[in-house]
């Protein structure tokens, strides 16, 4: 057995984001459709706009890399997703379907964070300037999309959601 590499695993981590961000950008809409609250609508469809940028930023960093830019299933964003879909018809047309779903919207930021940061920190290890600047310009989306949210959920979803309970 061939002995695996930090390039490697590198290389497989890319794979899993880029699957997960391809997910994410068909999940966004459907996330948009169902929020009630305006600014969270709004949230979601700019996030769309960002993944997409993002997506192709991967693309980027493949090419940096020499390889094909190709995802392979990513177990955790499918289980991320669903939960989120569950929600949605859940809690469909009540106070608390936007709470829910900002919840689910973090998760998928949370997790986002934590790969991205990962492959900044594997990038700069291997010498991947140009890459690393990609990744952060990302990672730097995500965690300012989490901030946003938070907010969300602070000045106005989590009250909604309450008021009516």
């Amino acid at each position: 057995m061939a002995t695996k590499t930090l390039e490697d695993l590198f290389y497989e981590t890319l794979k899993d984001i880029y699957y997960a961000e391809r997910k994410i950008s068909k999940a966004l809409p459907k996330m948009a459709r169902g929020a009630q609250d305006a600014k969270l609508k709004q949230a979601f469809l700019t996030h769309k706009d960002e993944t997409d940028g993002q997506i192709e930023r991967l693309q980027q960093v493949f090419e940096l890399i020499g390889k094909r830019a190709r995802g392979k299933t990513c177990a955790a964003i499918e289980g991320i997703l669903e939960e989120g879909e569950e929600i949605l018809e859940e809690f469909k047309g009540t106070p608390a379907l936007d709470a829910g779903l900002l919840a689910a919207a973090q998760a998928v930021e949370h997790y986002e964070i934590s790969r991205y940061g990962t492959l900044v920190a594997w990038a700069k290890q291997l010498g991947l300037k140009d890459a690393v600047t990609l990744l952060e310009e990302t990672l730097a989306e995500e965690s300012k999309t989490d901030e946003t949210l938070t907010a969300l959920a602070d000045s106005a979803v989590n009250m909604a959601a309450k008021k009516a309970a």
